[in-house]
Order: C-alpha cells, then sequence, then structure tokens
C-alpha cells in the first residue's frame, strides 16, 4: 500500500486516461498531476520562511479546490481545508486558528474576506490573472519537494460543528491512504470507473470517500460544485458515474424528488456514505438501482462501526475491536440493551452511554491548536466520541445521538435518534429532527420535532397521531409535544442538522406548528406564531 497521497497520485503521472471532470471539461491524470504540481511550485516558491507551509482553501468544488489537494500532497505542505459556508469572525478565527501561511480563494469567495481580520496573510484570487499566469509558467516536476511520511499531516479539516465551535483535525497521510485504497478494494473499482462527488471537499468524507477512493482506484474524479438533488440523476448520467459518496441526508433530499419510470436507468453502482436512514438506504437503492453502503465515522476517524448485511434495523453495525459504549461518569461499560415485546428498551437510563474507543485514538491525529479540545476527547487515554449509543445482546450498536440529544422529559430520559428512526417511517416524512424545548414548569424539557415532508406529500394532524398511535416501540412520552413542519432544516455544509439553531428557535417561527395537550394525544394546529 503507498504510503502517502503523493504516492497515490505519483502512480498515475503518466496516464492519459481521465483523471478529474467538471461540468464540460475534462483533464487526464498527467494533466492533473502537472497541474498541480505547477501550483506546488508557485506556492514553494512564494513561501520564502523556514517556518511550516500551511494552505487554506477557501472554495466549493471546483478544479482549483481538486488541484489545491493535489498541490499539497506533491508539495508537502499541509492544506487547510476552510469552509466555505462560514463567515464573518467565525471564518476568521478559523483561518487564524489553522495558522494559514496563505489562502487560496475564487472571485465567488472573495468577498466573504472583506474586513476580516485574517492576521495579514496574503490571499491569492485563483481566478485572477496573476495566478493564472504563474501557474501555466511554472514547472512541472514533482522532484525537489519535502519528503513527507504516512503519518505526516496531509490537511487540517474542521469538523462540522454541530455541537460547539469547529475544531481543525490532524488528518495524516495514512488515514487518507488507508480510506481511500480500502473503498476502492471494497467495490472493485477500476480505472474504468467514475467517481462523483457532490460533498465539500474542504471535509473529511469527500477527501477521505471521493477525492482518495479515486486516486486509489486511478478513476475519473466527476466533480460537482456543489450537492443538488434536483441535478443529482443529470450529473450521474452525463459523467458516467459508477460510485457516489455521501454525508449527511443526500439520499432523503435526492428520495424526496417526484420519482420518474427511467430512475433506475443510469450508470450508478455504489454509494457510499454515512448518517443515511434504514429506509433510505432501501429506498434509494431500490429507486436509482444501486448498491447503498452505509457506514458511520466522523471527521477524527477514531471510533469505527461498520454495517454488513445482516445488519439489524435501526443499527449502525457493528463495532470494531475496543469500540464500546461507557458511562462517562463510571466509566465502566454500559450493560446490553434490553427490549420489551413491542421492542422498547426498557433500560435505557443504564444502556445508553458515550461511543468510545477503549484501546485508544484509532486514526485521531489531535486537534490543531487545540490542546484542551483534544485532552478531553482523549480522557483517561480513551477516545470518547460525543455520541451516544447503546448495543444489544448480540453486539450491535444503535445510535441515540450526540449527548446534547439525551433529553429529560416527565422525569424520564429519552434519547433523540431512536424517535427520529421511528418518524421516518411514516412514507411522507423526508427529515425528522427531534430535540428538547424547556418546559414552562422550568425542570426538564418538552419534545419537539421538526419535519421536512418529500415534495408534494401532505401530512395532516389527525394522520400523524394515527401513526404515532400505531408503533409500539413508541412510548407515552415520546410523543412530541410540539410538531414543526418546516420547509428545510438548518444544516452544516455537509447535511448535518444544526440542533442547536432549532433548539434556540423553540416554538418561535413563522412555520406551522401543531400542539398536543399535557396528557392527551390530538394536535392543535397554532394559528400564528408568538410574539418573539
Amino acid at each position: 500500500m503507498p504510503d502517502t497521497v503523493r504516492d497515490l497520485l505519483l502512480a498515475h503521472a503518466d496516464s492519459d486516461r481521465t483523471g478529474l471532470a467538471f461540468e464540460d471539461r475534462t483533464w487526464t491524470w498527467k494533466e492533473y498531476v502537472d497541474a498541480c504540481a505547477a501550483r506546488a511550485q508557485v506556492l514553494r516558491d512564494q513561501h520564502a520562511s523556514d517556518e511550516p507551509l500551511h494552505v487554506g482553501v477557501l472554495m466549493e468544488n471546483t478544479p482549483e479546490m481538486a488541484m489545491a489537494l493535489g498541490a499539497g500532497a506533491i508539495g508537502g505542505h499541509v492544506t487547510v481545508g476552510v469552509n466555505a459556508t462560514r463567515r464573518g469572525e467565525g471564518l476568521a478565527a478559523d483561518v487564524r486558528r489553522a495558522d494559514c501561511t496563505v489562502l487560496l480563494t475564487d472571485a465567488e469567495h472573495l468577498p466573504l474576506l472583506d474586513g476580516l481580520d485574517l492576521g495579514g496573510i496574503p490571499v491569492i484570487d485563483t481566478d485572477g490573472a496573476d495566478w493564472t499566469e504563474r501557474t501555466t509558467a511554472a514547472p512541472t516536476s514533482t522532484d525537489g519537494f519535502p519528503e513527507r511520511g504516512a503519518f505526516d499531516t496531509y490537511m487540517l479539516i474542521f469538523t462540522s460543528g454541530t455541537s460547539g465551535d469547529p475544531k481543525a483535525v490532524q488528518v495524516s497521510n495514512f488515514m487518507v491512504v488507508v480510506a481511500g485504497t480500502m473503498l476502492a478494494e471494497r467495490f472493485s473499482l477500476t480505472t474504468e470507473d467514475v467517481c462523483y462527488c457532490a460533498m465539500p471537499l474542504f471535509h473529511s468524507n469527500a477527501v477521505v470517500a471521493g477525492y482518495a477512493v479515486a486516486a486509489a482506484a486511478g478513476a475519473t474524479l466527476a466533480l460537482a460544485r456543489r450537492f443538488s438533488a434536483s441535478r443529482f440523476l443529470d450529473d450521474i448520467r452525463h459523467h458516467g458515474a459508477t460510485y457516489l459518496n455521501y454525508v449527511g441526508k443526500p439520499l432523503a433530499y435526492v428520495l424526496a424528488t417526484p420519482e420518474q419510470p427511467d430512475d433506475a436507468d443510469n450508470p450508478l453502482k455504489f454509494a457510499f456514505g454515512n448518517e443515511a436512514s434504514d429506509r433510505d438506504i432501501e429506498q434509494f437503492g431500490k429507486r436509482f438501482g444501486c448498491r447503498v453502503w452505509d457506514g458511520f465515522g466522523s471527521t477524527e476517524n477514531a471510533v469505527i462501526v461498520t454495517r454488513v448485511p445482516e445488519t439489524p434495523n435501526g443499527s449502525i453495525g457493528m463495532p470494531h475491536e475496543g469500540v464500546a459504549v461507557y458511562n462517562r461518569e463510571t466509566r465502566t461499560e454500559c450493560p446490553r440493551a434490553e427490549f420489551d415485546a413491542d421492542g422498547r428498551v426498557t433500560n435505557l437510563d443504564e444502556a445508553v452511554g458515550e461511543l468510545v474507543n477503549t484501546a485508544g485514538a484509532g486514526f485521531f491525529s489531535g486537534y490543531y491548536n487545540d490542546e484542551a479540545a483534544t485532552t478531553e476527547r482523549m480522557d483517561g487515554g480513551m477516545y470518547w466520541s460525543g455520541d451516544l449509543a447503546y448495543r444489544d445482546a448480540d453486539g450491535w450498536v444503535y445510535l441515540a445521538g450526540r449527548t446534547a440529544d439525551w433529553l429529560r422529559v416527565d422525569g424520564e430520559n429519552l434519547a433523540a435518534a431512536p424517535i427520529e428512526r421511528i418518524l421516518l417511517r411514516h412514507d411522507a416524512i423526508s427529515q425528522a429532527a427531534v430535540y428538547g424545548v424547556p418546559d414552562p414548569s422550568g425542570v426538564g424539557d418538552q419534545l419537539m420535532c421538526a419535519l421536512v415532508l418529500r415534495d408534494g406529500a401532505r401530512l395532516e394532524p389527525g394522520e400523524l397521531e394515527r401513526f404515532l398511535g400505531a408503533q409500539d416501540d413508541l412510548s407515552a412520552k415520546a410523543w412530541p409535544r410540539y410538531v414543526r413542519l418546516a420547509a428545510e432544516l438548518p444544516a452544516t455544509a455537509t447535511n448535518k442538522v444544526l440542533k442547536r439553531t432549532l433548539v434556540s428557535q423553540g416554538t418561535d417561527t413563522d412555520d406551522p406548528v401543531w400542539v398536543r395537550g399535557e396528557r392527551d394525544r390530538s394536535y392543535a394546529v397554532r394559528s400564528a406564531a408568538p410574539a418573539g
């Protein structure tokens, strides 16, 4: 197996097969590697200091973004994936925290930097004439750059920020190479395949499950500037894509679009990602005639749970050795979940804990410039993920949400994720987010959910009441007190729902909100949003 991302790229440096595709343009692997090397030469020549070169990239999925990733691999410098959806001081803080030496951006994103304190670093507009002239004139030799090893940092990639400020994860060459190689082998991808990547290349999913997979297989990397459910199938057909990666809710977004009789008439064979629901995995595979393989992972990649064919409904799979569910207060493993005849967990308080890696950090190399956050993650020599889960008697893992998703309703602990899984059984519901809003008594939470319906679908209060009443594994206290019907849910750039935004909005929204009585099961439509 190659040691570095540079090794992956140089294996195709003389290939005339298509390596990169974007809209109606293509580059052979040789042209792509040459373009990356030229950019690495320009960046090295500009950097006169002996300090490490950290190149920030603030772009969407464009050819320049893909070439910046390759330039970092060939040039041996650290590429910093700057979240293109961040704004203002948050964006500036990310650039400063990552010690960026230079920031590459484009004409679309350049205005976002107006008035920001970036610490005096130079900003380069890659759409400008100067950059074009310099990279066109630069040599394309890949020699003379610093040698990097498998465990040297390839990128700094920021976490999604769903549960706090984003942190810069140090992503090693080893993590990227192993993930890309394993996935290329798992799906038997070759130079004949096309890997479609619409997830942002500033995030780990796109890098390890998209970019690295194409590089490992010598396949074509077909980029979409950004994900679009309405353009999805046209893109797949246009590029002849046989593989795609996803994270978060893209499968749900695509399934929410009207079904067409020829949806399965496409070249797609495999979809790989994480955080899709059981229903979406099954329906997406059936509708588009492909195999969906959903796993569990995070940017840190320290806790690995693998879904296999025999994984039961609701479970995310079987954990790798050393991965367990622990009670953070007692530092002991939680007992296995026990189920009643209706499938309800009867010992939720005891069984739910935090997913940990008892063996250490796994692929996690720490957060850059954030020792306190790294120490918190590696408390007691174990990696604590922040993800709540429980395991059944056979060892299968079931997610219960993030640690913030542990709710206290009428004196009973409830986990958000199992309730969301139940809501998604309804055919009209595309997305569901369950969260707590303060109980008027000042003690505990009231359960609220935000629902997004499929395109053209309708849902009435009485229908939801009947549906919830028919779910034998839904406890009485798990009925949402408030139901919000939203056109969309606030989300990160990687399609993860920002529940803290929903919690802060509470019931103060212009969206329709249904309310049920404290002791009944009937929903009434609130006529207007309360004054905020």
